[in-house]
């Protein structure tokens, strides 16, 4: 028997058993990570990564896992993992940005010499149906064998069929939005981002105004007059409204920035901008389009927004109720207009409230 058939035999039990415990995780987040630590220690590297692209081939997010030796008072060794996650793509260097493209031209893995290294950086592509939706990358000294090539693809076609799944848990069916479990089961995951987030501006957007850093701010949108419109048309025309409103502000946010279906006609967007008036532009611009939208048989719709900074020092629950604080005083003015939680407070024409001073519906 050949020493790299010896390895694999010995490597397939813990490889299964790791897959056992991939397809019992409930949560996509968490199935990432476990991705991740499930094929470092059979590649026998210490770094890897998962990148994350949307419908243009643009990468939205990245997943790094590291593994580092540690060396205890004692003399005994251990190893420590970390996870961390960005949204924002902007700083990928440039080996790695050309080799994702090589691999998503060719729908095919893909290796090339690091810069000012022997290593060999490889990627894999991560397929969400017949789409590359991400790129499997990790960087070592050798190629990867056909035995390892085969387990690679053989774990990645698992994490995908298994991640759809998930995935379609957590999305609204009639949007296919994220829903509002998936918001609320990733509150903390969200907030330890936008804790240690820079999101420096790139060109990718020119919607953004440049600056050095960005600010977070929570959103919550509400549909106007909706009842009137499932009682004059139809719960058929209602459910069509809310898919092409979910369409139309999709398109004016980003797609690094996260959009949900928080419930009936009431969605939650998570957005970067540098200052207030800029998310504030970024609003009014989003309930512009939707009031510019002909929508069949309808004709025209609009929306009311109430929208707060995303602090991280803040419980994310709190923003979400300051959010809808600022929403209700949209509607209660009118309607059809953007408001701020923060600038109410400071004009006096709202009071500050702690956390539990307003509930949703």
């Amino acid at each position: 028997m050949t020493a790299a058939n010896e390895t694999t035999k010995v490597q397939i039990p813990g490889l299964l058993h790791k897959l056992g415990k991939m397809t019992s995780i409930r949560d996509t987040a968490l199935l990432e990570q476990s991705l991740l630590k499930t094929l470092c220690p059979m590649l026998g590297v210490l770094d890897s990564s998962l990148y994350r692209i949307d419908d243009l081939a643009m990468s939205t997010r990245v997943l790094h896992h590291h593994l580092s030796r540690i060396v205890e008072p004692d003399g005994v060794a251990r190893l420590v993992e970390r996870t961390e996650e960005i949204f924002n793509s902007s700083s990928i260097a440039s080996d790695v940005r050309q080799l994702l493209d090589n691999v998503r031209l060719l729908s095919k893995p893909c290796t090339r010499r690091r810069a000012q290294s022997e290593d060999l950086l490889i990627a894999y592509p991560l397929y969400g149906g017949r789409e590359i939706c991400g790129y499997f990358v990790f960087s070592r000294d050798r190629e990867v064998t056909l035995t390892e090539d085969a387990i690679i693809k053989g774990v990645l076609e698992v994490f995908a069929n298994y991640y759809d799944l998930l995935d379609v848990s957590q999305r609204d069916r009639l949007t296919g939005l994220l829903n509002r479990q998936a918001l609320e089961s990733s509150f903390e995951r969200i907030w330890t981002i936008l804790s240690r987030s820079t999101d420096p501006v790139g060109t990718a957007d020119p919607r953004r105004t440049p600056t050095a850093t960005h600010a977070h701010w929570m959103a919550v949108i509400d549909v106007d007059h909706f009842k009137n419109i499932n009682d004059g048309f139809g719960h058929v025309v209602g459910d069509e409204v809310l898919l092409l409103v979910s369409r139309v502000m999709a398109a004016e946010l980003r797609s690094s920035d996260l959009l949900f279906r928080y419930g009936g006609e009431e969605f939650v967007a998570l957005f970067s901008a540098a200052t207030r008036e800029d998310a504030a532009a970024i609003l009014e611009r989003l309930r512009e389009s939707v009031e510019q939208h002909g929508f069949p048989q309808v004709g025209q719709v609009t929306v009311s927004i109430g929208f707060s900074i995303a602090d991280p020092g803040d419980l994310p629950q709190q923003v979400l109720s300051w959010a809808d604080r600022a929403l209700y005083q949209a509607k209660r003015t009118g309607r059809n207009r953007v408001c701020d939680y923060q600038a109410l407070v400071e004009a006096g024409e709202m009071e500050a409230a702690s956390y539990g001073g307003s509930e949703l519906f």
